[in-house]
């Protein structure tokens, strides 16, 4: 049997703090909506599937999420047996709005450290008359949080060229069904969006016409050796002969049948020579 959905919120008296929340939902999805202030996000068992903006995310048991303020969001319970959330709404003065851009793009703070400090923040923010102590867990907790969220431009910097570099080894290793972005950055713990601005910075290219192109420099070879299209597509990772066909002609402006069909005829005789093998008189 489900556990009732329940709603706790209240207002303590600790500057900066619009509100706090505690809840379980398990068939509440909330629509698309803004918050005119940060919301700090502890999700302590099931999980929470939503769209910040445009893009997925999941919060699972035991992350602290951070969303921004006006940027849309949803969320809808990831699990059937719904979930159990607590939430503290914060305003600038704890969190400044020139981290927004940092969080939209990767909203999961992964630090174990900051994510016992948010829960501790939340016992005393529980007890009345504790407001001092509240505070003062609540400026340690905003420190760390910009802190984390600082650091991961520049750690992210720093690891370009190597992310780039295990990308280029995992999907040269399996051109024909190559990893997921989202599979390849939980591998290498960054997030999907720096995997391919690390790849791109290196390598001059995303990782998905990489890809493209290494299957097309395989099908041309097996071309060459006579293998037929059909056969071609399925070996090098095309969905089917018409996905290879289309891509192909994009890239040296002929069908793979005529690229094949070409390579079988004889030479074209030099630019100055005659079928006689003579040069002839100007």
């Amino acid at each position: 049997m489900q556990a009732p959905e329940r709603v706790r919120a209240w207002r303590p008296a600790v500057p900066g703090v619009a509100e706090v929340l505690h809840a379980h939902f398990t068939e509440h999805a909330y629509p698309a909506h803004t918050h005119d202030h940060w919301t700090v996000l502890l999700v302590d068992t099931g999980g929470v599937d939503y769209l910040l903006g445009r893009d997925g995310h999941r919060a699972p048991a035991g992350s602290l999420t951070i969303l921004p303020p006006d940027v849309p969001h949803d969320g809808q319970s990831a699990r059937v047996e719904g979930f159990d959330k607590r939430v503290v709404y914060l305003d600038e003065r704890w969190l400044p709005l020139d981290l927004v851009a940092r969080v939209e793009r990767d909203p999961l703070v992964r630090t174990q450290g900051v994510r016992r400090a948010v829960a501790d923040l939340h016992d005393a923010l529980g007890c009345a008359g504790d407001e001092l102590e509240s505070e003062s867990r609540l400026a340690l907790v905003a420190e760390a949080i910009g802190d984390q969220l600082r650091r991961r431009d520049r750690v992210e910097h720093r690891a370009a060229p190597r992310v780039a570099r295990l990308v280029r080894d995992r999907l040269d290793a399996a051109l024909d069904r190559p990893p997921t972005l989202s599979d390849l950055a939980a591998e290498l713990e960054v997030h999907p969006t720096h995997v391919v601005r690390a790849f791109a910075r290196e390598f001059g290219v995303p990782p998905h016409q990489y890809v493209l192109g290494r299957r097309l420099d395989h099908a041309r070879r097996l071309l060459l050796d006579g293998v037929p299209a059909a056969q071609v597509a399925t070996e090098t990772g095309f969905f089917d002969q018409a996905h290879l066909t289309r891509h192909f002609r994009r890239l040296l402006g002929v069908t793979p049948g005529v690229f094949a069909r070409r390579a079988t005829e004889p030479a074209p005789p030099s630019v100055g020579e005659t079928g006689s093998g003579h040069v002839p008189p100007t």
